[in-house]
């Protein structure tokens, strides 16, 4: 049984405001559950229509029923579980290997992927845009299957950190080099930018290596790739290198 109290609270949980106030956001499915209870993130507790989980304590643990996880949950059609976690502390940005920096990306999705890409090819480093998107987002944990256990993420300035790195910095653009033909290091910035308008005029300012996806159609009339769909062949590419 969920009380009206919890059903108040875990709802809330679906705007951002609510998420910070109380330092709480909530992850649904078996397989993202079980990654966040394999990491350090803590459990505040559970609710399952199944008698499962069984490494989960007793008191942090309520069997509901479906309707009531109805209640609760963000999805059109519920999972079997819910579970309510507190967010952690940001850890310090690790400021070796490929770093993946992402300009104001809006959409919940792009952001999930983009960080499953991250955990995918071994980035344990994602920057975020103060306007990006918030990586507790319900929409976003959902969409990382997990991956928000494995890779560190910090929201910051992004135009003062790039300011001050002593690592090379890349950004996509239509104009630019063409990835396929590029040497690649295995360290580096790499700069993704907003569905709609691409990396802003400030930050372009600054990145030194512009690279392009090129385009392999005959008419050649698509304007742009989604920005997920061009994080993975840019990763792939340099991991490849």
């Amino acid at each position: 049984m969920v009380s009206k109290n919890q059903i108040k609270l875990i709802t809330s949980l679906q705007q951002k405001k609510y998420r910070i106030a109380n330092k709480l956001f909530f992850a649904e499915g078996v397989k993202g559950i079980h990654e966040l209870l394999e990491s350090n993130f803590e459990l505040e507790h559970l609710y399952t229509t199944q008698n499962d989980f069984e490494e989960v304590p007793a008191a942090k643990k309520t069997i509901i029923q479906e309707n009531d996880l109805k209640k609760i949950s963000a999805l059109a059609t519920p999972n079997t579980c819910l579970g309510v976690f507190k967010m952690p502390l940001e850890k310090p940005i690790i400021e070796t290997g490929l770093i993946v920096a992402l300009d104001a990306i809006r959409d919940p999705g792009n952001l999930g992927t983009i960080l499953r890409l991250c955990d995918w090819f071994g980035v344990k480093q994602l920057l975020c845009s103060k306007e990006t998107v918030d990586i507790y987002n319900p929409k976003v944990v959902q969409a990382t299957m997990g991956s928000i256990a494995r890779v560190n993420v910090n929201y910051i300035d992004l135009n003062a950190f790039i300011v001050q790195t002593q690592l090379p910095v890349f950004g996509t653009f239509m104009d630019g080099e063409n990835i396929y033909k590029s040497v690649l290091p295995k360290e580096g910035i790499i700069i993704m930018g907003n569905e709609a308008n691409g990396v802003s005029a400030a930050l372009e300012k600054l990145v030194k290596n512009r690279l392009t996806i090129p385009r392999f159609g005959d008419l050649q009339k698509t304007e742009s790739l989604n920005v997920a769909t061009a994080t993975a062949i840019v990763l792939s590419e340099f991991c490849r290198g």
